[in-house]
């Protein structure tokens, strides 16, 4: 078997086929159809949407639960189900039976999530003290303070659209909040025009407190805007009558198009792009319950959108919102604990360089039991440091403020060589990608977006630094975003190292992708889309050759995403070879585990917990002895979009304590979750993983965040 990893490559594309090593026979049997991408997406949520009714949740925590699926499906309608869409419409009536499928899936989702919402979440929170009041539920006090807060705050900001042929329908954007109203009488000029649209703007908050003056004892009272604009509707139709009325919200493909092919600059075309994603193609439309049928029809025929893109909902059109609910309301014990990710002292001495640690050898953090700051501090270390001379850095999505960009500034400032590698299509980071590149740029910055066609979501930092007569790198590779805040919320590994190889592998990747040239492979790192999958392949074939010889054979991957077909065939080549499979999977994935004769030796599971799993590690072991066994670290999810068109990278553990540390830390604790853990079935579906003796169980994040003293 050829070792692709030594073979010099002229271009990504004949690198992708050279990675594609061939299967061994009936790896793919065609009577395990696997299951859909699509509808894998709508069951994580479901799963996340069940933290929402764990009474052993806070209450607040809940509630975000629920706006963090209403948020997730968002995405969906406006990446995943326009994609979908295309696809279906590009194979006609073949794909008709799916598309209702999916859609009928969505539905029952999102009335899951509203009943939620309203028969045990809310209901618990005004037991709480915590209220959210109607125009029916509100006192004369509240009504009076609301009134003058809309005639005040809100009015003044609306326009009301009467619709007649001078004055068509309205451009809506995309996830913006609505309402559709039918006037009894005539307008002003005498005419029997019914229909007006009124548009919310966003400056809007869409949760307001209400003063303690005008509440009962001990209560948080909250009005949402919508409830608010609902009870004064009436005031924008001065001698007109409001027969009826109704929300309602347009959600679009909100994908950028850009011919990467027929640009010359393409972050001058993002940006000329972002100011039309919010007026893409329409793909669903959400009403209130009470919506007449009249108006839903006038909506569905206004955005060209059939009937079962109608999402009728039993409340707000956007519960995303009720987040600013959670950051108001006074109640600490409603919320998580507050977590402070600790700073390994005994590993990292605060009163040591960085630079001068790493000299003794590598040192590991695991986000966010442990503090991202060294990560920070590595940084501002080697802007102040006089004999730093390069640093260079890739950014796939660091915010729109962010104290690591602030550091590159800085030290461009301070005569570095500064080279940053920002990929402008990171999905809805694009305009804070593209202003971050452009305040780099003018403080003089190599800026470099990366390959065209490919996205750059390799996470590196390296760092060059004289020590007297010789140049001495060193760097920090990551599972994770370059994102502070996402640190406090993702779990990840970051390693910071000053090991020869893999700094020398990393800044050949940074020349790449600078130059573009062609260039032998790193030989520590694995880079997609040139040697990861073929190595994940030929690694599940050692694990399978072992397990036909008798010899141990275990493979346990721990990623976000599992759809590449290929790396599906290789696990189930293994399964059947005889080799033991632990698949932790946090979101899609299309593997049937279970089946019979197939994948009974497959176990798959999903970790839903206080914190997003993040963390990519795959363990393979072919063999007795240490040198037939293997684990990476990687910024890859197992999908055909990361091994063949994202540039990626997976570097190996050889140090025996931090491989230890990563299957203690990564793997062990997730394979015995029975908290917050999942498994799926055979039929696609998920069933949560109960304790043995009935009580509470054990969560992984609870545990690890006991062990650092979290």
């Amino acid at each position: 078997m050829p070792d692709v990893s030594d073979q010099p490559y002229p271009n990504a594309a004949e690198a992708a086929r050279a990675a594609a090593l061939p299967l061994p026979p009936g790896a793919a049997p065609v009577t395990l159809a696997p299951l859909n991408r699509e509808q894998a997406i709508l069951e994580f949520n479901r799963r996340v949407l069940a933290q929402a009714s764990r009474p052993d949740v806070p209450l607040l925590e809940r509630l975000r639960y629920i706006t963090i699926v209403s948020s997730n499906l968002d995405e969906f309608f406006e990446v995943r189900y326009a994609d979908y869409l295309e696809a279906a419409a590009a194979m006609g009536s073949a794909a008709d039976a799916d598309l209702q499928a999916l859609s009928a899936d969505a539905h029952t989702l999102i009335d899951e999530q509203y009943a939620l919402f309203n028969e045990q979440v809310m209901p618990a929170l005004a037991e709480e003290g915590i209220v959210v009041l109607n125009h029916a539920e509100r006192n004369p006090a509240q009504r009076q303070w609301v009134a003058r807060f809309f005639e005040r705050q809100v009015m003044p900001l609306l326009v009301p659209v009467g619709l007649d042929p001078a004055h068509p329908f309205p451009l809506v954007a995309n996830k913006s909040l609505n309402f559709i109203v039918r006037l009894s009488g005539r307008d002003a000029f005498g005419r029997a025009s019914s229909i007006a649209i009124v548009k919310v703007p966003r400056v809007l908050p869409r949760v307001i407190k209400l003063p303690a003056t005008v509440c009962n004892k001990g209560e948080q009272g909250f009005v949402l805007l919508s409830s608010v604009i609902r009870a004064h509707l009436g005031d924008l139709f001065a001698g007109r009558e409001v027969e009826t009325f109704s929300q309602f919200r347009v959600t679009r493909d909100s994908d950028l198009e850009v011919d990467e092919d027929d640009v010359t600059n393409l972050r001058q075309a993002l940006r000329s792009g972002l100011t039309t994603r919010h007026f893409g193609q329409a793909v669903r439309l959400e009403v209130v319950k009470s919506c007449p049928e009249e108006l839903s029809a006038f909506l569905l025929q206004q955005f060209a959108l059939p009937a079962a893109a109608l999402y009728r909902v039993n409340g707000p059109v956007n519960l995303v919102r009720l987040n600013q609910l959670i950051d108001q309301a006074a109640a600490d014990r409603l919320r998580f604990a507050h977590h402070e990710p600790a700073w390994p002292v005994h590993r990292l001495p605060r009163s040591q360089s960085i630079f001068a640690r790493l000299r003794q050898g590598d040192v590991l953090l695991h986000h966010p039991f442990e503090s991202f700051e060294p990560v920070v501090q590595f940084l501002r270390e080697a802007v102040n440091d006089p004999d730093v001379l390069a640093i260079k850095q890739t950014i796939y999505r660091t915010g729109s403020q962010s104290v690591l960009m602030d550091l590159l500034i800085e030290a461009t400032r301070r005569g570095k060589e500064v080279m940053v590698v920002v990929e402008l299509k990171a999905r809805f980071d694009e305009e804070a990608n593209i202003n971050w590149a452009e305040r780099l740029e003018a403080v003089g910055a190599q800026v470099v977006y990366g390959i065209v066609g490919l996205k750059t979501h390799a996470k590196l930092l390296l760092v060059t630094r004289r020590e007297g007569v010789r140049l001495r790198r060193y760097g920090h590779l990551s599972t994770g975003n370059y994102n502070p805040r996402t640190a406090r919320l993702y779990t990840d590994i970051g390693y910071l190292t000053a090991d020869e190889h893999l700094t020398a592998d990393a800044d050949a990747v940074f020349h790449q992708l600078a130059s573009l040239t062609a260039m032998k492979p790193p030989r520590h790192l694995l880079t997609a889309p040139f040697v990861l999958h073929g190595r994940m392949l030929k690694h599940l074939h050692q694990v399978a050759d072992a397990a036909r010889e008798g010899r141990p054979a275990r493979v346990v991957v721990k990623c976000n995403a599992l759809t590449d077909p290929q790396l599906i065939a290789g696990l189930v080549a293994a399964a059947q070879a005889g080799a033991h499979i632990d698949l932790v999977v946090r979101g899609a994935c299309m593997l049937r585990p279970g089946v019979e004769g197939f994948t009974e030796r497959i176990r798959v599971r999903s970790i839903v917990g206080r914190f997003l799993e993040h963390t990519r590690v795959l363990y393979f072991r072919w063999g007795d002895d240490d040198d037939h066994e293997a684990l990476y670290l990687s910024s890859a999810d197992w999908m055909s979009r990361n091994m063949f068109r994202r540039i990626e990278v997976a570097w190996p553990i050889h140090d025996r304590a931090l491989r230890q540390r990563v299957i203690d830390e990564c793997l062990v604790p997730y394979l015995h979750d029975t908290r917050e853990a999942w498994l799926l079935r055979s039929d696609g579906h998920y069933e949560p993983v109960a304790a043995a003796d009935g009580g509470p169980g054990v969560s992984a994040q609870q545990a690890l965040m006991g062990r650092f003293g979290g």
